[in-house]
């Protein structure tokens, strides 16, 4: 996009004056500035991204509404990438953003394949298939952001959505959050410990780890919209 410029005839200053980008993006395209008060679905799209910095045991409410809880989100994601960080939405914002998704809208450093190793259609879970997968895209999002948070070291996910005969065939809980499709399994380095911990800060309600019956292994993430619940010797 060519910014217009004015120039002032007291000033030898010149004021640039520039609003979204104008560009075609594979996933999806933001094409206003985003802030407090706004409101749809570049709105929602633009939450889904920000998911992952909603503070320490928080979440941020995927609604399409740019509220209080929204900027701060917007600003930490800001703050983590060396932007200015001002909690508005706009062309820097977008730009990182579309450095960071791949056209399927998942971010860069997760794929669908990984949070789904069960079946390839997403279907026999505990909500429809199209809501499993929508709830994986979300954790992809939180999990790239805890990823940056550990210095872009890689993660490892051992086990994401799992229909009820994949989750009974390991022996998962019949209430298990894999069957939303929200909830990844992370083995390897970073240390278990260490993911437990750090995933407090990334929109996750549900954390279990090492200390926790089953869970020697492994470190569980998901989000369970009942309740906060953290279970682990790490903490």
């Amino acid at each position: 996009m060519v910014a217009s410029v004015l120039t002032l005839g007291i000033s030898s200053a010149a004021v640039v004056i520039s609003g979204a980008p104008a560009y075609a993006d594979g996933c999806f395209t933001w094409n206003r500035v985003l802030q407090v008060g706004s409101t749809g679905e570049d709105v929602r799209q633009l939450q889904i991204r920000v998911s992952g910095y909603p503070g320490y045991d928080a979440t941020l409410t995927l609604d399409g509404a740019y509220g209080a809880a929204t900027k701060a989100a917007v600003t930490r994601f800001q703050q983590a990438y060396g932007l200015a960080a001002d909690g508005v939405a706009g062309t820097q914002t977008y730009g990182k953003l579309y450095e960071l998704q791949d056209n399927d809208c998942t971010p860069i450093n997760f794929a669908y394949a990984e949070l789904n190793k069960c079946n390839s259609d997403w279907s026999g879970g505990a909500v429809s298939a199209a809501q499993a997968k929508a709830n994986a895209l979300v954790t992809m999002w939180k999990l790239q952001a805890l990823r940056k948070a550990l210095g872009n070291q890689t993660i490892q996910i051992s086990s994401g959505f799992r229909s009820r005969a994949c989750n009974s065939a390991v022996g998962g809980d019949a209430a298990s959050r894999h069957l939303y499709g929200d909830a990844a399994d992370m083995v390897g380095a970073p240390s278990l410990c260490t993911l437990v911990r750090q995933a407090r800060y990334h929109g996750f309600r549900e954390i279990l780890g090492p200390g926790y019956v089953g869970h020697s292994d492994h470190a569980h993430v998901a989000h369970d919209p009942s309740r906060f619940w953290s279970a682990s010797s790490c903490f």
